[in-house]
């Protein structure tokens, strides 16, 4: 692969241009975004497949006409839309795009201010906000790159970079097509970097470049007890309960301390550097904000001795995220149930293997079990951290690029999230991802009046169109 250095005397008039031509087209861009947040793309749903399908024609439609060529690829589930256009120049970059056109389902529908497929524009003290579903997560943040392609090629006749665009329809119900597809298209997925908005920003006036984003393991356990539901009274204190049984494995995978007590858990687990540990402290975290965002008043979780960012962006969790069994309607009923599951989430670390992970929470949970008892196992994805090395000139050359949108600098942070897409890309096609969002915490993802702030989508755009010439202005060695 050839490298590329930074080239300082990029043609800011070009630039400028191109800034010129967002601000007299903005207006426009908010009616694009609207048009797609339309689109019911419910992708867990199968009463909306053919709305995911829809989504996927309207952006086959739109690179279409910015001069792209594009497909709507079949999968197993939902469509990947692949679109590419090539540089004028044969020593341009290449950057891969990644996005997904699939949203969440909508409900609770009560609680909602207005229909969350019908996009309103809310006045607000920061300039407006448009609210909808799939408004930040993730339509709003896809649209702020492909704006900046438009405004480009509005305002030079073209884009200085080759771009190749993957935006997937099934990251909402798990990506469970994606390994397939980037194993099918490798080649034709070939860049120099993958550029991803899915994430945040630091704050609404602050730009953000996360480099740290957990992994993720996720496992669904059904304990099997008796052969069928007993009577309590008949039963009780000669059969365990097998509800019983789950809630003693559940209390026994964590320390009193917070620490996860699944034997090698911890395997390959380092502490940050202090260098990083600095500066996340000079980021200036609100802590008070961040609990009162949870309605709570204290950070009663994870490992006692940390700062909340630690334990967020660099240490490796187990959460229990449902637990399901016995008889849960109106009244009384006394059984001791025949079976109860629980959904369990890991959220992993760099230097964790998470296949390794899985084997042993399995081996836990039988360990558990009394005689007689048995597990059965669904295993909902198995996916490695990601990490952008700090000395990659890809990171430099962003942090150029929005510059050229915001005053502030931006801030290199950590994401307690996980976009498994981003882990599968990194490993599969051996490239590195810049992950730079625009959201905010207050942003309401995946909740009732989701929203994407106007100054953001504005700002987005822009950090892409200043991003694609930062890239564009490195020349090969």
């Amino acid at each position: 692969m050839n490298r590329y250095r930074v080239c300082m005397n990029s043609n800011q008039q070009t630039v400028g241009d191109v800034m010129k031509s967002i601000e007299d087209h903005f207006d426009e861009a908010v009616a694009r975004l609207q048009a797609i947040l339309r689109i019911p793309s419910i992708s867990t749903d199968p009463t909306h497949f053919a709305d995911v399908r829809a989504a996927a024609d309207w952006f086959d439609r739109e690179f279409r006409s910015l001069g792209f060529e594009c497909e709507v690829v079949d999968t197993p589930g939902h469509p990947v839309v692949f679109a590419e256009r090539k540089a004028p120049s044969a020593n341009a970059p290449t950057i891969l795009y990644y996005g997904h056109y699939d949203v969440q389902p909508a409900d609770p529908l009560d609680q909602w201010n207005s229909p969350p497929f019908e996009p309103v524009i809310v006045d607000d003290e920061n300039g407006g906000r448009i609210v909808a579903r799939g408004a930040v997560d993730d339509k709003g943040q896809v649209m702020t790159f492909i704006e900046a392609f438009r405004a480009w090629i509005d305002a030079t006749g073209d884009i200085p970079v080759s771009i190749k665009v993957m935006l997937e329809g099934e990251e909402e119900s798990g990506s469970e097509s994606l390994e397939g597809f980037l194993d099918a298209f490798a080649d034709r997925l070939a860049a120099d970097v993958c550029v991803v908005s899915d994430t945040g920003m630091w704050n609404g006036e602050t730009p953000a470049i996360t480099t740290m984003l957990r992994g993720m393991v996720y496992l669904e356990a059904e304990i099997r007890g008796p052969g069928h539901d007993l009577h309590s009274g008949m039963y009780g204190g000669a059969i365990a309960n097998p509800i019983n049984v789950l809630a003693r494995i559940i209390a026994s995978m964590h320390q009193d301390d917070g620490t996860i007590a699944v034997p090698d858990f911890y395997d390959g687990v380092e502490d940050p550097l202090p260098h990083i540990l600095d500066q996340w402290r000079d980021l200036g975290f609100d802590e008070a904000g961040f609990l009162a965002s949870a309605e709570i008043s204290a950070a009663t979780g994870g490992e006692t001795g940390r700062t909340i960012l630690e334990r967020t962006w660099s240490r490796p969790t187990l959460d229990v995220n449902g637990i399901l069994g016995g008889y849960t309607g109106a009244g009384a009923k006394t059984i001791i149930p025949a079976t109860c599951s629980a959904k369990i989430s890991c959220r992993l670390v760099p230097g964790q293997d998470p296949t390794k992970i899985e084997a042993s929470l399995r081996a836990f949970i039988e360990a558990g079990l009394p005689k007689g008892f048995s597990v059965a196992f669904i295993s909902h994805g198995v996916h490695p951290a990601v990490v952008v090395p700090a000395d990659s000139p890809w990171l430099a050359a962003a942090t150029a690029g929005l510059a050229e949108a915001y005053d502030a600098p931006a801030a290199v942070i950590g994401s307690g999230g996980s976009i498994p897409a981003v882990g599968d890309i990194q490993s599969k096609l051996g490239i590195d991802a810049l992950l730079v969002g625009f959201g905010l915490d207050e942003d309401r993802v995946h909740s009732p009046n989701e929203k994407f702030d106007l100054r953001c989508l504005r700002g987005g755009i822009k950090s892409h169109a200043g991003m694609i010439g930062a890239f564009a202005a490195r020349s090969a060695d």
